[in-house]
């Protein structure tokens, strides 16, 4: 992995050398002038347009590489590690060449960018104002990965979703909850919310809320020594005395009750292990004639 990141590493460091020579010969060009140039205008409205394209497109992309080769350097990083301040960096490059790409377009079609921006001024307002929600996400999406809350491979929280941030766009974060379904939330939505990052506790918990009436007499003093009974054959992964059960309210004939575990680590085979014993568990106390409080 390591030697497939410094191989894609060398070939950008060579396709810019090679842009940068492609720019030197286009430059030249257009400075003397050839009879091709002269003879059909096309060809040299299109080498320009090329030019306006390429060069600034060549620096934005030799700095990023400093500015990533710096960013690991200082924080002692593998070559193949995945963190979103890079991941900002190759957003920001993308949206720049973007915007180069478009200008450059626009001179090719013989359109110049700022008298054509100042007559559509009017026009890039509306169009604003119909992006608005794009923009805002886009916004949201920089803030998120220049961040260091939240980190790609992080377990989170976001309202009612839960699951492990795979990527994180312009627009969307994506999660990948224990179902392994992909969670496509927008940044806005992100961002404006409560989130909870288990990774950052470097424990992860596990939630099952119930309900019991109230003539069965549990006790949360009863649920976890009954329930630590179930668990006792995942000692390994649960926190030492990692297992409470809280009362969450009581009704006129059931109590709600919520059982928290605090695992050692994230792992996504054993928490689906562990929530199927609980919640097996918890099934059979609901049946009287099964179990009763001691």
């Amino acid at each position: 992995m390591i030697e497939e990141k410094q191989r894609s590493t060398r070939r950008e460091f060579l396709m810019i050398m090679l842009k940068t020579i492609i720019i030197f010969v286009l430059a030249y060009f257009e400075t003397y002038q050839p009879v091709l140039f002269t003879d059909y205008p096309f060809i040299a409205l299109s080498a320009h347009a090329l030019t306006v394209f390429m060069g600034p497109s060549i620096i934005v992309s030799f700095f990023r590489l400093i500015i990533i080769y710096w960013y690991i350097k200082k924080h002692h990083f593998k070559p193949n590690i995945k963190d979103n301040f890079i991941l900002g960096i190759n957003r920001i490059v993308s949206i720049l060449n973007t915007v180069f790409a478009v200008i450059a377009l626009m001179i090719w079609m013989g359109i110049k960018p700022l008298e054509f921006l100042t007559s559509i001024t009017i026009v890039a307002a509306a169009i604003a104002v119909t992006f608005k929600d794009y923009i805002t996400n886009m916004i949201n999406g920089l803030i998120i990965m220049f961040s260091d809350r939240l980190s790609l491979g992080d377990h989170i929280r976001v309202n009612d979703n839960e699951g492990k941030i795979l990527d994180i766009t312009l627009i969307n974060m994506i999660l990948q909850n224990e179902d392994n379904d992909m969670v496509i939330i927008p940044n806005s939505v992100v961002f404006s919310s409560v989130i909870i990052n288990q990774s950052k506790q470097n424990i992860k918990k596990l939630s099952v809320e119930f309900e019991m009436a109230l003539h069965f007499g549990y006790t949360p003093g009863f649920l976890e020594k009954h329930l630590y009974q179930d668990l006792d054959a995942f000692k390994a992964n649960i926190v030492a005395s990692g297992l409470t059960i809280k009362t969450l309210a009581i009704n006129k004939d059931i109590a709600r009750f919520k059982a928290q575990v605090l695992l050692n680590n994230y792992d996504k085979l054993k928490e689906r292990e562990i929530r199927r014993v609980l919640n097996t568990a918890i099934i059979k106390l609901a049946v009287p004639e099964q179990q009763n409080p001691s």
